[in-house]
């Protein structure tokens, strides 16, 4: 099969979204025999020929000082988009809601190939936070959820995801695909797990508590350090290890020197080799994650990986699966509550340590095992459409606005390939820039014209469409 992955997240960005489609585009080239196709937006002196599969890299703009270190894509890139449909794929699989969808939609209008979408992650906190509350991030979450309501088949990485996906107004339906982790399922090796920590004051009959990920306050980074300041007060000993980098990173360090925790609360920054990270996973006794955010929470799963166990909050998504003693632990989104649970759970250490055990044999996924699921539902809905099976969704007032400025931005394409045409010296003669110009004029008027029947098309559709849509 022809796969085109698309999202607005890649290297060098690291996130969790970019980790599933780095595997996605890894597991399905190399393993599974497709031919794979990654979009992204440009970032500037970065190599994408590194990959065992194609990356199209399509113009981008720098909004690293609106949401950090993100680059916005330009949805609008014929030339790429042009790439795209010369290879003719047989599924489009588009990551983030912005973007990433409105090319994936482009993309179906010129190949016929079906939609899947997968909603990672709580788009309205981050809408929130770039800006703020009220009017504007009402429509844009609107916006966003018309888009996503455009895929033929919607995925979700959790239940709750999918509940948080429909408590923002999308009406359809959804799959529940969970993500699986890179880690292999075992301990690392001793000498690692002591080269990765020898830094940091860590006694081996203390318990010691981690954190893997981005450190923003919403994952509830501060109901830790909150709780960590309990403990100190009881006279409990631990350490806690923050492993990440983040926007609120100095504000919780700031938080831990106020509290008198130096010396038992550490950060060690960002880490981005996995081995070191499976280190510090079988160094820990216990991971702490109480975040009420994240739809899926790799990390809890990567942790499990090791033979660590997760304290998480009571009906998260990072809850789902976890059998509270058995295989993981749940609490109250207070500190007081982890505080107490940890005092107690810490007083048979064995005890913590086989419920490890546990969520190694029962919550961990492997990205193989995830992705060959992935792609077999692929398969699946490939045969729908080739044989009828599949419903398509009824066109929207918002296709038709769509193809006309995808029809605009091709005309406008061609007109700013002359410059191009003209410093490569291709230029012999003063008639051969008499004919580009009549031809790029024909083609500026050609592209007016199907705009103009697109919409003129799209006005007759809305009409036709049942009252409210």
């Amino acid at each position: 099969m022809n796969i085109c992955l698309l999202n607005d997240s890649f290297p060098p960005v690291i996130d969790g979204v970019a980790n599933v489609v780095m595997n996605y585009g890894r597991i399905m080239q190399t393993e599974l025999n497709a031919n794979v196709v990654v979009a992204t937006p440009r970032y500037p002196d970065t190599d994408y020929d590194c990959y065992p599969y194609k990356v199209v890299a399509y113009p981008s703009l720098d909004t690293s000082k609106i949401v950090s270190g993100y680059r916005a894509g330009n949805p609008l890139a014929m030339k790429e988009i042009e790439k795209m449909s010369e290879f003719a794929p047989d599924i489009i699989h588009a990551h983030c809601p912005a973007s990433s969808m409105f090319m994936a939609r482009i993309l179906q209008n010129e190949t016929g190939a079906p939609i899947i979408f997968t909603y990672h992650t709580k788009f309205d906190v981050d809408i929130a936070r770039a800006v703020g509350e009220g009017f504007l991030k009402k429509e844009t979450v609107k916006a966003m959820v018309s888009n996503i309501s455009a895929a033929d088949e919607v995925w979700v990485v959790s239940k709750g995801a999918g509940e948080n996906l429909k408590s923002l107004g999308y009406e359809g339906d959804y799959r529940v695909v969970s993500n699986g982790v890179d880690f292999a399922r075992g301990r690392a090796e001793q000498s690692a797990v002591k080269e990765a920590t020898k830094a940091y004051d860590l006694p081996e009959d203390v318990p010691m508590f981690l954190f893997v990920g981005r450190l923003m306050k919403y994952k509830g980074l501060m109901l830790i350090v909150d709780a960590m300041k309990i403990l100190k007060d009881s006279g409990m000993d631990f350490r806690m290890v923050f492993v990440g980098g983040g926007a609120d990173e100095e504000e919780m360090k700031n938080a831990v020197r106020e509290k008198g925790l130096e010396g038992k609360v550490f950060f060690t920054g960002a880490i981005h080799d996995r081995e070191v990270l499976r280190a510090w996973n079988t160094r820990a006794d216990l991971f702490l994650f109480p975040s009420s955010y994240d739809t899926n929470g790799i990390v809890v799963r990567e942790a499990a990986a090791c033979g660590l166990a997760s304290v998480l909050i009571k009906d998260s998504c990072a809850a789902e699966g976890i059998t509270p003693g058995r295989n993981g632990f749940v609490i109250e989104e207070n500190a007081q509550a982890m505080a107490e649970l940890l005092k107690e759970v810490c007083k048979d250490m064995d005890h913590v340590h086989e419920t490890g055990r546990k969520a190694m044999e029962e919550i961990y996924i492997s990205w193989e095992g995830s992705v060959r699921d992935a792609y077999a539902r692929y398969e699946e809905i490939s045969a729908m459409v080739k044989s009828g099976e599949l419903k398509r969704r009824k066109p929207h007032a918002s296709d038709i606005v769509l193809e006309a400025a995808a029809n605009v931005a091709e005309a406008g394409r061609k007109v700013f390939d002359i410059p191009a045409v003209l410093f490569e010296g291709m230029m012999e003669n003063v008639s051969e820039l008499q004919e580009l110009g009549q031809q790029t004029k024909e083609n500026i008027k050609q592209g007016l014209k199907k705009a103009g029947e697109t919409i003129e098309q799209g006005v007759e559709n809305i009409k036709n469409l049942p009252k409210g849509k």
